[in-house]
């Protein structure tokens, strides 16, 4: 038998993690979405567990992620995600005005009212079944009627086996609506219709989450080119007029700036990129043909929801460029006062190369001086001598002796002290 990876049944056992489940019009459907953010809490399972205990239904798992469960009334679906839990309410019921009584009026008041988190999507959709989908503008006046005669948009689904409407409004209970008639749909197919709808909803709202984060950051994003256009101009600008240090600062700043702004939004809009690809996957899975006389509910949607998503992808690509842009500055910066500091290093050995000569110069003259100096002293003794020698009765003529003297004198100290030079030079070397 082969050696099989670790990972194997668990990489398998994901492309049934999340299943559409099954349901068969008519039936009426209440979905919320909870944002409870990233971090691991045992809070859902634990409100799931109360309501379970409420319909004597079996708990779940204490790692469970997925949850499905008959609690009589309703059917529950419940899931984790990365950012918000998802709660589904199933009743598979015949009804004759939608809307009027919803799945979720099944579940308490008080556990809905403590759920934990904060919900970003509610809607209800009233899936029905029909004989036939002919009478369109019936259908649509009636579908009017159930949105309480808001303006709607609406389309035929899934090459004419049914047809859905929306207002995209917040109703009255704080829930949107979906209003589809089917025709021939079987219990799988309806599960895939009611899931795609509930996906494209709620990840349609986790992604718009990232526009008010734009359009709040937009202004602080021009403010930060702004002073980063006017850094370029003094960079620019004449040697003289030129603060290395200030603009240091002034760069130095900037760049914390546009970090804090991009560590601010950076895992948002992340996030934003991943759900609306879900959307646009979820839009063109529904397979939605025009009604005569009504927008199309994904063209209505979409006509404002890219629109959005392209407000933050170009905020996102102002601060990537924004970013660019201050360290190549900063590079400027730098070799700017790298090429003023070599300007300063050879001034600096040209002064230093002129004093060196100056002291040569200097100590030349101290030795001529010094040669001049020890020559005087030396003949002076000579000439002491030869008048000592007279006092003794020799005759010799001082003034004779030095002059004869003064040649191997001079000579000899000027040696004596060019020795000495080229004996301290060698040992220094």
């Amino acid at each position: 038998m082969f050696t099989e990876h670790t990972l194997r049944d668990a990489l398998m056992a994901e492309l049934h993690a999340r299943p559409h489940g099954l349901t068969l019009a008519p039936a009426e459907v209440s979905h919320l979405a909870v944002s409870t953010g990233e971090r691991p809490s045992q809070d859902d399972l634990q409100h799931l567990t109360a309501l379970c205990s409420h319909f004597n239904v079996a708990p779940p798992g204490a790692d469970a992620r997925v949850f499905i469960a008959d609690m009589g009334p309703f059917r529950l679906k419940w899931e984790r995600h990365a950012e918000f839990s998802a709660y589904t309410f199933i009743a598979e019921r015949n009804f004759t005005n939608p809307f009027k009584r919803t799945a979720v009026v099944e579940v308490p008041a008080d556990w809905l009212a403590a759920l934990p988190g904060e919900v970003i999507s509610a809607l209800h959709i009233a899936l029905d079944a029909r004989d036939n989908l002919d009478e369109v503008e019936v259908l649509s006046v009636d579908a009017s009627q159930a949105l309480d005669h808001n303006p709607i948009t609406g389309g035929i689904l899934l090459e004419g086996r049914a047809m859905w409407w929306t207002d995209f409004r917040i109703h009255a209970d704080r829930f949107g609506r979906f209003l589809v008639h089917s025709v021939a749909l079987d219990a799988e197919s309806g599960g895939r219709l009611v899931q795609r709808i509930i996906e494209m909803e709620t990840y349609r709202l986790m992604a718009m989450l990232a526009l008010p984060i734009a359009q709040e950051a937009r202004p602080r994003v021009s403010e930060a080119e702004d002073e980063l256009s006017s850094i370029l101009g003094q960079l620019g600008g004449e040697q003289e007029n030129f603060d290395d240090r200030r603009l240091l600062g002034e760069l130095t700043r900037l760049a914390g700036e546009a970090e804090r702004i991009n560590g601010l939004i950076a895992y948002r809009f992340s996030a934003t990129r991943a759900y609306q690809e879900i959307v646009r996957q979820r839009v063109t899975a529904l397979r939605e043909d025009r009604i005569t006389g009504l927008q199309p509910v994904s063209q209505f949607m979409m006509t404002r929801f890219e629109p959005a998503m392209e407000t933050c992808d170009n905020l996102a690509r102002r601060l990537d460029q924004l970013s660019a842009r201050i360290a190549r500055a900063g590079n400027l910066l730098r070799t700017r006062v790298d090429v003023a500091l070599e300007e300063q290093n050879r001034d600096l050995l040209q002064s230093m190369d002129r004093r060196v000569q100056l002291q040569l110069r200097l100590q030349q003259m101290v030795e001529g001086l010094s040669v001049v100096a020890i020559s005087y002293y030396v003949i002076s003794l000579v000439i002491y001598l030869a008048r000592g020698a007279n006092s003794l009765g020799i005759e010799i003529d001082p003034y004779l002796t030095s002059l004869v003297a003064f040649p191997l004198v001079v000579g000899g100290v000027w040696w004596g002290v060019r020795a000495i030079r080229r004996r301290m030079t060698k040992s220094k070397n």
